[in-house]
Parts: structure tokens; C-alpha cells; sequence
């Protein structure tokens, strides 16, 4: 009795298709982040830059007139 209830856990597929795809989005999720903290230090650096240029250029506009 213990076996066959067993045997029809194991057999069960009703939610393998929930699990891989829970499994591949954690997965996806995980190499986000892992390549995302790996390039915020030139994100960072493109954004000062930005922010710097856009600072000199309002400098230069208000001081121009």
C-alpha cells in the first residue's frame, strides 16, 4: 500500500511544469544580479558624467546670457 502510494507520488507530473519554470526564472534572476553588480561601477561612472556635462552646460547657458 505505502509503495504504490509512493510509486504514484513519483509517477506524479502535474506540477514539474511550475517548477521548471520556477527554477529557470530564479535562475535568470540570479545572473541578473550577478551581471548587474558586476558592471555598476561603469554605469556609475556614465551617469556622473553625464550629470557633470549636463551641470557645465547649465553653468554655461545661465552664465552666457
Amino acid at each position: 500500500m505505502f509503495n504504490s502510494a509512493l510509486a504514484a507520488f513519483w509517477n506524479e507530473e502535474e506540477g514539474q511544469d511550475l517548477v521548471e519554470y520556477s527554477l529557470l526564472l530564479a535562475f535568470i534572476a540570479l545572473a541578473a544580479v550577478s551581471v548587474l553588480s558586476s558592471v555598476k561601477g561603469s554605469i556609475t561612472n556614465i551617469w556622473s558624467a553625464i550629470n557633470t556635462n549636463m551641470n557645465a552646460a547649465a553653468t554655461a547657458a545661465t552664465s552666457g546670457s
